[in-house]
């Protein structure tokens, strides 16, 4: 298994979130959202020109762009 940012996780593309390396308000926003460790996330789709992406966890579809998923670290299988 390895550690990767969200933001390169491929569309159809499923992880764990293993941490959230953001800081101050914006770390405790994307946790109030369910970016919290252990938590199942997937990529579903991305906008024609690659940013931002749409990602369900938790039942929830959230819409982040790049500059915030890439503070996000997930595991995938592979």
């Amino acid at each position: 298994m390895s550690d990767i940012p969200l933001s390169q996780l491929p569309v159809g593309g499923a992880g764990l979130v293993v941490r959230v390396e953001a800081p101050g308000p914006i770390g405790g926003r994307l946790a109030d959202l369910g970016f919290l460790p252990g938590t199942p996330v997937s990529c579903l789709r991305r906008a024609p020109l690659g940013d931002p992406r749409v990602y369900e966890l938790r039942g929830t579809q959230i819409c982040l762009r790049s500059q915030q998923a890439v503070q996000i670290r997930v595991r995938v299988d592979g």
